[in-house]
């Protein structure tokens, strides 16, 4: 691991930590800013050397040291998850600072929105809206000839979902909806490849637990979120590849 890399290592476990506090916070109507973390079990505020990303939940094994209640594992793991995935961007996108500083804010945004929606099949609005206004932000200073692009491919995500959510209301909601328009908004022509993968992981998580449950499996609802954030990742990292191979293979091959 190069020091580019390592430097987004860390960083990505800052920027994890803050994931897990937005979507700890924004859900319940809780300011991202202020006060500091405080222990939801019993509101005890958390020292700053037990809020290291990681090593502190490491260190105290997994429980508060203010009242001994279990810290959920979900928080390291998408601390650590964030600092990967923050490495792996900077050194495939490392030649195209814009790519690079889009990717990792978006990178950030698909960790937040995958814990509320595992945890409170949620996505919401806050996130969504805070993370498109720095997207087109940075595309207008960065990449300002992309903007017509990000815009066609955002509305077509968008009302893609929407599409799906008319024809389909109990397999997602108006929450996928609008995160596969920031999807497109951050990925633009390569927001196709991201949504095929999600609906295709999607469907096989899904086949998979009628096979394991049987029928009362089609009863219950499962996050599709994290299968678009995953679609989402594998198309900021290879969709333009992706892409690229499709057009060439079949449209102008």
């Amino acid at each position: 691991m190069g020091p580019g890399a390592a430097a987004a290592f860390l960083g990505g476990l800052v920027a994890g930590s803050f994931a897990c506090a937005v979507a700890y916070r924004v859900p319940r109507g809780l300011s991202v800013v202020g006060p500091r973390s405080m222990c939801p079990s019993c509101g005890t505020q958390i020292a700053a050397y037990d809020n290291v990303p990681v090593f502190s939940w490491l260190l105290l094994r997994g429980r508060s040291r203010c009242c001994g209640q279990p810290i959920a594992p979900s928080y390291p793991v998408a601390e650590l998850a964030a600092a990967v995935l923050f490495a792996v961007t900077t050194v495939v996108l490392w030649h195209d600072p814009a790519q690079l500083a889009m990717g990792l804010v978006f990178v950030a945004t698909l960790v937040a929105i995958t814990i509320t929606d595992l945890e409170r099949r949620i996505i919401p609005n806050r996130i969504l809206l805070v993370s498109a206004v720095i997207g087109v932000a940075l595309a207008a200073g960065l990449d300002p000839s992309s903007l017509p692009e990000r815009a066609i491919a955002a509305a077509s995500a968008g009302g893609l979902l929407l599409l799906a959510v008319f024809a389909y209301p109990r397999g997602m909601g108006m929450g996928d909806v609008k995160l596969a328009a920031v999807m497109g908004l951050y990925l633009g022509a390569a927001v196709a490849p991201a949504l095929l993968i999600g609906f295709a992981v999607g469907a096989v998580v899904g086949i998979a637990m009628i096979v394991r449950d049987g029928a009362s499996a089609r009863k219950r609802a499962i996050p599709f979120g994290p299968f678009l954030a995953l679609g989402g990742v594998i198309a900021l990292l290879a969709g333009d590849a992706m892409v690229h191979w499709y057009l060439t293979t079949f449209i102008h091959g």
